[in-house]
């Protein structure tokens, strides 16, 4: 293959895998209102159909990948399943994933739309501090400054509301738990939430059956169009994940963590615009805040990545001629 044709194809590459990654962040970005149309459901019993149907979803999509030899087949899979750590950091990622989602459609259902995307806006610090703890990462002046003046931010919310943000910081702790969680195992984003839901099944699918009999589910007295939606509930959440896991293996990392501002971006402006959820001078100076710190974060971590870069190249350079004199 020539040079042209490969540089067209690592083009069309990249161009599919921004696109999955654009569209996975618009489709978490809009989740609020998707969610708001389902009356007569709480926050728990939401979370329950998001895990039940993802069961049965992935149930149904997983075998054929699996025979189709996708991930390395079923002798992979199974390979791995039958390791002891696998199953107990899977079990504390369920439960971290189940919080985040019970948390996020909480705020949701309670009109604080603002305070989910407030929380997956602080997310990324959360998991830089997290690395700082138990991944002995470091972080430079600047980052530092970053996560200092989120914390400002938070602050400044904290007081002008009478209370701390807790959902903001539930959604925040709980995913960055997950990720660092998720950093010590590798199985294949769809089979790793296959196990997830598969640990939260069973109380999950308790709860429903319990509603169901007091009389109280949305599946009994909901409209038909909110049946469709609870039923559609595991599709919903799987979609973002599967073009996420595309576009990962397509677009540098560097891409895909500014990206990720675009999912908090579009609910902010949902929660504000679209349902006019409250936006005094205390919260929007907050989110002022957290998002100067979030543009000096990444351009810092870009500065540090690029540096890094720049230092192994020029190692490289000069270990090129020691190489070829010996």
């Amino acid at each position: 293959m020539s040079a042209p044709q490969l540089a067209h194809e690592s083009t069309s590459v990249n161009r599919v895998g921004l696109v999955c990654a654009i569209a996975a962040h618009v489709m978490w970005g809009l989740f609020p209102i998707y969610w708001r149309q389902i009356e007569g459901a709480d926050s728990m019993e939401l979370a329950s159909h998001r895990i039940v149907w993802s069961f049965v979803t992935l149930a149904i999509i997983l075998p054929v990948c699996l025979r189709m030899g996708w991930w390395g087949g079923w002798r992979a899979i199974s390979a791995s399943l039958r390791d002891k750590r696998v199953w107990t950091l899977y079990s504390v990622a369920a439960v971290m994933i189940g919080i985040n989602w019970a948390a996020f459609l909480w705020a949701v259902n309670h009109g604080r739309v603002l305070e989910a995307s407030l929380g997956y806006y602080i997310n990324p610090l959360f998991n830089v501090l997290l690395g700082v703890v138990f991944l002995g990462e470091r972080l430079g002046r600047w980052q530092w400054i970053a996560v200092a003046m989120a914390a400002i931010g938070v602050g400044i919310m904290a007081i002008g509301s009478g209370g701390v943000p807790w959902v903001s910081l539930a959604m925040a702790t709980s995913f960055s738990i997950y990720g660092l969680v998720k950093k010590k195992v590798s199985l294949p984003v769809l089979v790793g939430l296959m196990l997830e839901v598969s640990i939260l099944f069973l109380p999950a699918a308790i709860y429903l059956g319990l509603r169901v009999q007091n009389g109280v589910s949305a599946l009994q007295f909901g409209s038909p169009m909110v049946t469709t939606m609870l039923l559609m509930a595991g599709f919903i959440t799987i979609s973002p994940l599967a073009l996420f896991a595309v576009a990962v293996r397509r677009v540098d990392l560097s891409l895909i963590g500014i990206l990720q501002y675009v999912g908090p971006t579009l609910q902010f402006l949902v929660g504000a615009v679209m349902y006019s959820e409250p936006l005094d001078r205390n919260r929007i100076t907050g989110f002022v805040f957290v998002w100067a710190a979030l543009v000096i974060f990444v351009t810092a971590t870009h500065a540090a990545s690029r540096q890094r870069k720049d230092a192994a190249n020029l190692a490289s350079r000069q270990a090129e001629p020691a190489i070829e004199s010996t």
